[in-house]
């Protein structure tokens, strides 16, 4: 039997302060996240962020908990069920998360069980960072080769301009985005410290080295997260027909002092008031589920922030989820990759 590990970054256990503290700890004492010294990284994360942050992030979490618990696990598990159903009898699936639980660990023991002697590995990271697919990767290889008989593993790469993904999150997000609906599409995708793109160019001469750098996919940026989102962002504009000058790109959720991948999503925004737009509607897609980053900060707190600009609305286009038809582009996505190594 072929087994399918799905993995996403992860979730507390609950929005309560405690469990928001120790997921934050084992997230943020990850050297690919925060990667700075060993000794700046742990003064950092228990003088600065731990004592502090926490309770700050239990309180946003209870904005979007619902009675099925955090929107990333269920939508996880929802998509996960719908990827066997269509996979059938041959093969096992099961949902791993890099942090907290269900944990990779668990999630392999689960494939070892049902005999699952290889294993396809899905990232469920569109783009490539060394803080999310990087990351976990690592540690399916870490936990893997702890196993008196380690599993066959491949692993599926980036997919951030694969055209089944890009149909998906497109069918999603037309029905909100046509006609006259909306002045303004705006791709917002997680944001990384600069230096992590920096980091990500062997030649060290290209990235962020001028205003045009991630115009296009080249061998020098082929690993660049903020390439890569330029280029969903290109391919998803392509595919809704969206006019050049009817979208644009930014980038979310930044934390601390050093500089951050730009445009910020924050400054954007009213930057687009300014400019006449009133109904903007903004995907995420670096998330193939809604999560805190989705429907917190940009469908509570973004839109608020919109509208006191002087915008008329802001609409979330929701991730992809486990609707159906990103369901199907999993399991495409993955017999491609299973065929490689048939």
């Amino acid at each position: 039997m072929t087994g399918l590990l799905l993995v996403n970054l992860g979730t507390p256990d609950a929005p309560r302060t405690p469990e928001v503290r120790r997921y934050l700890r084992q997230f943020l004492s990850d050297p690919r996240v925060l990667d700075i010294n060993p000794v700046g990284r742990a003064a950092l994360l228990e003088l600065v962020i731990l004592p502090f942050r926490p309770s700050k992030s239990a309180h946003a979490y209870q904005k979007i908990w619902t009675e099925r618990g955090s929107p990333l696990l269920f939508h996880g598990q929802d998509l996960a069920a719908a990827v066997a159903a269509r996979l059938g009898a041959d093969w096992a699936v099961e949902l791993g998360m890099r942090y907290q639980n269900p944990s990779i660990d668990a999630a392999l023991e689960r494939l070892r069980a049902r005999e699952c002697d290889r294993v396809v590995v899905f990232p469920l990271y569109p783009q490539y960072s060394a803080a999310s697919t990087g990351s976990s990767v690592e540690e399916v290889f870490r936990v893997a080769s702890r196993r008196w008989v380690t599993p066959s593993l491949s692993i599926v790469e980036p997919f951030y301009d694969d055209p089944a993904f890009i149909d998906a999150f497109a069918s999603v997000g037309a029905p909100l985005v046509g006609a006259d609906q909306i002045d303004h599409v705006l791709f917002s995708f997680h944001g990384l410290p600069e230096r992590h793109m920096i980091k990500s160019d062997a030649s060290g001469k290209h990235c962020l080295q001028s205003a045009n750098c991630c115009d296009s996919i080249q061998s020098v940026n082929r690993h660049c997260y903020r390439a890569q989102c330029f280029a969903t962002a290109r391919a998803l504009a392509a595919k809704l027909s969206l006019p050049t000058e009817k979208w644009s790109v930014s980038f979310q959720s930044r934390l601390g002092r050093t500089p951050w991948i730009k445009p910020y999503t924050d400054h954007v925004l009213p930057e687009l008031v300014k400019a006449g737009v009133k109904r903007v509607a903004v995907f995420c897609p670096a998330f193939v589920a809604d999560c805190l980053e989705t429907l917190e900060e940009i469908g509570i707190r973004a839109q608020a922030d919109f509208v006191a600009a002087g915008g008329q609305s802001l609409t979330l286009v929701p991730s992809l989820n486990a609707s159906p038809a990103w369901a199907d582009a999993v399991v495409e996505i993955v017999r491609r990759q299973a065929s490689r190594y048939a």
